[in-house]
């Protein structure tokens, strides 16, 4: 581990330019150990950033880029990092949904809710006959749909 004394600071200006200023004209730069600039990836910067001191801050004391940081971190290891797979692969997925129905599809656009943008979609569900009658397996496609987050039980790769 290098020493603290040792550890040189780079200054970054922000990802979102013109978006963080902190005074007219000023953008908002953060400063961050040259090593990580070295190795150039995301992955350990953000694992610098948030192991270091975000995780442990109230998000009410986060400044703007520091939320988005986070978020970012967030989106790329926790649950939601499989529909941002899906998205960023263009990979089907398959969503198990409260109304019995299952979704084969392509995830366009989702947000924090599961709220999804679809393309592609096959629907499939089982009709029940009726009396002692075998279910009938039923499908039908569709191009592009919305699906609501609060509806959504289950999302796998396929």
């Amino acid at each position: 581990m290098a020493d603290a004394s040792k550890i040189q600071y780079v200054s970054l200006p922000s990802p979102y330019p013109g978006a963080m200023t902190h005074s007219p004209g000023q953008a908002y730069l953060r400063s961050i150990p040259a090593l990580l600039v070295a190795l150039n990836t995301r992955y350990n910067l953000l694992t610098w950033l948030c192991n270091r001191e975000l995780l442990n801050k109230p998000r009410n004391e986060l400044t703007e880029y520091e939320v988005s940081l986070l978020e970012a971190h967030e989106l790329s290891t926790g649950p939601l990092s499989i529909l941002m797979t899906a998205t960023r692969t263009h990979t089907q997925v398959l969503i198990s949904c409260r109304n019995n129905r299952k979704l084969l599809a392509r995830v366009k656009a989702f947000d924090r809710h599961c709220n999804m943008v679809l393309e592609n979609v096959k629907e499939m569900w089982t009709e029940k006959g009726k009396g002692n009658a075998k279910g009938v397996n039923k499908d039908r496609f569709i191009s592009k749909m919305f699906l609501r987050g609060d509806s959504v039980i289950l999302v796998l790769l396929s």
